[in-house]
């Protein structure tokens, strides 16, 4: 089927249903990122791929709100569709909820599945569409009855975080979750976010693309807990062992039925952000509910001494393989066509030759000059540029180890340079470098720090789209909260970083049709003494691969970025130099030489 017979047969079911508009989130019962194929169901409606997306339809419009990070690429996939795309953000475009009020009558009706509608944005929508004299209806699923041959649940095996990579046990793990329940006043708490619930079991899975995570919900009482799978994913001995640790396992439709017996006395913590208003509503109106932030989410957020150490050995083995994968880039550069498939590929292999090694922990982000602009650009075999020995190539991309998750991102010179080009270069390097050295009292928060990295470039009168880093787990997602780096936003949560989180930090310039800049660390928030101010804190960068030096205009560099820079190129070559032959040393040596040497 076409977009428009699929958005036809839509219109169908909602006229059947009386139904006025339909929203479509990029959500599953999980409210995850990166979906199961069961719950593509914007993406299938649409043809729009990228990960952040709401599609609403009404009998004559169909629209696609999204972030500038996608408005390129949602030009071409929505091209001849007839979806109309919705810029988020930008000057006199409401949101969808916005939208909504603004275009539909009195006694007219939205309708949204309520297995992919956060309890919190349920709550939000029917404030608002009530004030309007809009009706929501929570109990359809329009899209499930129109996509007949819609993929059945995920079938792949859940198993046990390696013991020898764990810092704690699940025991240990739910005793603190408890002791956090009992602290908020709730005999339960009700986690369905699948990083918490695979970081609180010390299970992985891999029914999302990317993220080493598994279908289920979480119940945890008093005494035991319950884990909802589906069935024949966990063998009989974990089983046991699960059990033997006071976790009872039980159908994944199964949670719905259980959150439906508790009873008067009962207070049941949820976090309203990361709960599905389907579950939500099956609990009893005389149960109270704790409305506040999964404990785990921090908890997992802030990583133990060992999981740390265990980060930077993965570290040093993911830079080898970027060392390899670089010198492999000059060189078949040199002597062959190379397309934005083939960096994405050997970039793989490279990491795949790796110890521990699992899968990428996002489609790699291989953009060449105009494509490097598109900030989540996907090369495709339909889709994809011819590298020349010129230019700028972005390359995003990241590994999953049994000792943690990596995210970085490069821009390569892959020849002669603009002077525009060098110039945003080195601005994105100057953010870089202004976030890599900061150092801030205790309680400080990313939002209070986001515009150190964007103060170099907003000075040339430049902005970038995105926030400027993301929280990212150990073995778990590579976007993962409470913590970020990005912009204030109203009725945003204000997150302070603290000793042990895990943080991106990536600026970029980007110029549509031309190119795109982003270079990218990861950083851990670490100790950085007291005074009579009180406690201070600072970064300390965990990425090690070296910075391109080709395109910096050193002019435009401080005496202390330059001396930032080649601090971290000595660590560079320092940590990843032993575990190279000796040519490769001798490339690395090059590329980690000091400014200006």
């Amino acid at each position: 089927m076409s977009i428009c017979e699929r958005l036809r047969d839509l219109r169908a079911a909602m006229h059947t249903h009386g139904v006025d508009a339909v929203v479509v989130p990029s959500a599953d019962p999980h409210l995850s990122e990166y979906l199961p194929l069961r719950w593509a169901s914007r993406s299938w409606l649409s043809g729009f791929s990228g990960s952040s997306g709401t599609l609403i339809v009404t009998a004559d419009f169909t629209g696609l709100w999204t972030d500038s990070r996608y408005f390129e690429q949602a030009e071409q996939e929505l091209a001849g569709t007839g979806v109309q795309l919705m810029r988020l953000l930008q000057a006199q475009m409401p949101e969808h909820l916005d939208w909504l009020c603004a275009h539909l009558a009195r006694g007219q009706t939205v309708a949204i599945a309520a297995d992919v509608l956060a309890l919190a944005l349920q709550e939000r929508m029917q404030a608002s569409l009530s004030a309007h004299g809009i009706g929501l209806r929570t109990d359809l699923d329009l899209v499930d009855e129109i996509w007949v041959d819609r993929p059945p649940l995920p079938a792949e095996p859940i198993r046990e975080h390696r013991a020898d990579y764990v810092s704690s046990t699940r025991t240990e793990r739910l005793a603190r979750v408890r002791q956090a329940m009992a602290a908020a006043g709730a005999t339960h708490h009700l986690v369905s976010a699948l990083d918490d619930v695979a970081w609180i079991t010390n299970l992985r899975g891999n029914d999302t693309a990317y993220n080493p995570v598994f279908l289920a919900h979480l119940l945890i009482g008093p005494d035991n807990a319950i884990l909802f799978v589906p069935p024949g994913k966990i063998p009989a001995e974990l089983g046991r062992r699960l059990g033997a640790d006071g976790i009872v396992l039980a159908d994944y439709a199964a949670a719905k039925t259980a959150l439906a017996t508790l009873g008067a006395g009962d207070r049941v913590l949820l976090d309203p952000r990361r709960v599905v208003h389907a579950l939500a509503c099956a609990i009893a109106d005389d149960v109270a509910i704790v409305a506040q932030l999964n404990p785990s989410q921090r908890f997992k957020a802030t990583k133990t001494a060992d999981e740390l150490r265990r980060v930077r050995d993965t570290m040093r083995h993911d830079g080898v393989a970027l060392v390899r994968f670089l010198i492999w880039l000059e060189s078949a550069l040199a002597t062959r066509t190379l397309t934005e498939l083939d960096v994405a590929a050997e970039l793989r292999r490279q990491r795949e030759a790796q110890p521990d090694f699992v899968s990428e922990s996002f489609a790699t982000i291989a953009g060449y000059m105009a494509n490097g602009a598109l900030p989540h650009y996907r090369a495709t075999a339909q889709r994809h540029a011819t590298l020349a020995r010129a230019g700028l190539l972005l390359i995003d991309s990241g590994g999953q180890y049994e000792g943690g998750t990596t995210d970085i991102t490069r821009t390569i010179a892959l020849g002669p340079l603009s002077q525009e080009q060098c110039r945003d270069y080195t601005l994105v390097l100057k953010g870089l470098i202004a976030l890599s050295r900061a150092r801030f009292p205790r309680g400080t928060t990313g939002q209070q720090l986001d515009a150190l990295a964007r103060a170099p470039i907003w000075a040339e009168g430049i902005n970038y789209g995105h926030g400027t880093g993301h929280g990212v787990g150990y073995f778990l997602n590579v976007h993962e909260g409470p913590q970020a780096i990005r912009p204030p936003a109203a009725a945003d949560h204000a997150e302070p970083l603290v000793p042990g989180m895990i943080t991106s930090n990536e600026p970029g310039i980007y110029r549509p049709g031309r190119h795109g800049v982003r270079i990218e660390n990861l950083v851990a928030t670490v100790p950085a003494g007291e005074s009579e101010f009180g406690e201070f804190l600072a970064f300390d960068t965990l990425t090690l691969c070296p910075i391109d030096q080709r395109p910096i205009l050193s002019e435009l560099l401080t005496e202390g970025e330059r001396d930032w820079l080649d601090w971290y190129h000595a660590q560079v070559e320092a940590e990843l130099s032993p575990l190279l032959d000796t040519d490769e040393q001798l490339w690395l040596a090059a590329r980690c030489a000091e400014l200006g040497a």
